[in-house]
């Protein structure tokens, strides 16, 4: 007959408490995750993983999910912000039981690893002697400071006695670590990517300061080093996607822009508005005097340029400005542009290499919703001169949600140069559903 397999020491701690000693403990463990600062950060991702999932899914359901959300995450915030009073002293004995049993917590999960790595070489009083210190450990849970750090010290002492000459190297101390550094690349390397706007190239769409989540793996995931994508995991590009994308002619620089054509497709750029293979694009007019902020972005490289942005953040240097707004439509999803029928002249003037162009197999052309001031695939994507396209390797993926917003107006903008937080554009997803009321 087979030998019974050897428990492991959580186990065999468990099976020497009653019931109601391991309800007392996993009461006080999940006491103590509440009670963590990453709490509320870690519930407001989750749900807010689940909101961009079906938001992405059915756009239109952010019309009455997105109060809640927002609502959620004042709660959140307000959970966050006790928690860290409390970490003051006006709670000082609550505050060192809670930090006794942290460290006990870390003892614990360090000795029980330690344990099973060096089960065959510890003899039965050894192992009963660390059953028993995890045992008297555990039984502290919810009693005062003083007597979980004794109970501590007993299981650090059975810790030098037993396990000290089998504990782990250098890599097993970083082991830890090295595994949450490898999950936040792969995270931000497959799945999702934050992205600051950084001009003002697509309001009303996006405004300077939004800040949002970049879907990465929609039109395949790009080999490392490289701009190849093999494959395409759920569509390729399609008109009226918002995309980040390295600039091809310029690639140390993301850009954010919409896709307006895709392989295959004729644009022509007329007085009327953008033509795609023959049919003008539908536009309706929402508001001939519509008027928006904006500001010079500065990118600190030097002295000088970190004084400016420091006196962008101390002076108001937003400028009021008014633009026809409408609502375009591609393929039945509708978004919004800036446009004015005199300084479309202008910007059409001004393209070198004509107003009419196909898309090459294997790329797409994009534009800025603020058509009359957007350095887009119209004018060499800013660094050259004429039509310059962006190929499926450069593109980083689908702008998805606006997850924080710092812009003009808003919380605190009167301390900080008119640049305020703007909750109401947290959550709003990057395109729209088409229910959306007028903006005025």
């Amino acid at each position: 007959m087979a030998a019974a397999p050897t428990p492991t020491l959580a186990k065999a701690v468990l099976a020497r408490l009653s019931a109601d000693d391991q309800k007392t403990v996993n009461t006080w463990r999940w006491h103590d995750r509440l009670v963590s600062l990453w709490a509320p950060v870690t519930v407001l991702a989750i749900l807010f993983a689940v909101y961009l999932t079906i938001v992405e899914t059915a756009v239109c359901t952010y019309l009455w999910l997105q109060p809640l959300m927002q609502g959620v995450g004042l709660l959140c915030f307000a959970w966050w912000a006790v928690l860290l009073v409390v970490r003051t002293p006006v709670a000082k004995k609550w505050n060192d039981a809670r930090d006794a049993r942290y460290r006990a917590e870390e003892i614990l999960t360090e000795v029980e690893a330690t344990a099973q790595r060096a089960r065959k070489h510890l003899k039965d009083k050894a192992w009963d002697d660390v059953v028993a210190a995890c045992e008297g450990q555990v039984r502290a849970f919810g009693k005062p400071a003083e007597e979980v750090r004794a109970a501590t010290r007993v299981l650090e002492q059975t810790w030098d006695k037993h396990l000290k000459a089998h504990k782990g190297g250098l890599l097993d101390l970083g082991g830890g670590f090295v595994r949450a550094l490898a999950i936040a690349l792969a995270f931000r390397a497959v799945l999702l990517d934050p992205f600051k706007i950084p001009s003002g190239s697509m309001i009303p769409t996006l405004e300077l300061g939004d800040q949002i989540f970049v879907n990465k793996f929609i039109y395949g995931v790009r080999l490392p080093f490289t701009n190849n994508v093999p494959f395409v995991i759920v569509r390729p590009p399609k008109r009226g996607d918002v995309i980040v994308f390295n600039n091809p002619v310029r690639q140390e620089v993301d850009y954010i822009k919409r896709v307006v054509g895709v392989a295959g497709d004729s644009l022509e750029f007329t007085d009327e508005g953008l033509v795609i293979n023959g049919k003008l694009a539908e536009r309706t007019s929402e508001n001939e005097q519509y008027r928006f902020w904006e500001h010079n972005e500065v990118q600190v490289t030097s002295l000088e340029g970190l004084k400016y942005w420091v006196s962008t953040w101390r002076d108001d240097d937003w400028v009021d400005r008014p633009e026809g707004l409408y609502r375009e439509t591609f393929d039945g999803v509708p978004h919004l542009v800036l446009d004015e029928p005199g300084r479309r002249r202008s910007t059409l003037d001004k393209m070198t290499q004509g107003t009419s162009t196909k898309v090459p197999e294997g790329s797409v052309f994009v534009m800025g919703d603020n058509r009359n001031n957007s350095a887009d695939s119209r004018f060499g994507l800013g660094v050259t001169q004429g039509f310059e396209f962006v190929p499926y390797g450069s593109i980083k993926g689908k702008a998805t949600v606006i997850w924080f917003s710092l812009s003009h107006g808003g919380f605190l903008s009167s301390l900080f140069g008119g640049t305020g937080i703007r909750y109401d554009r947290f959550f709003t997803p990057v395109t729209m559903c088409g229910d959306e009321k007028p903006r005025k």
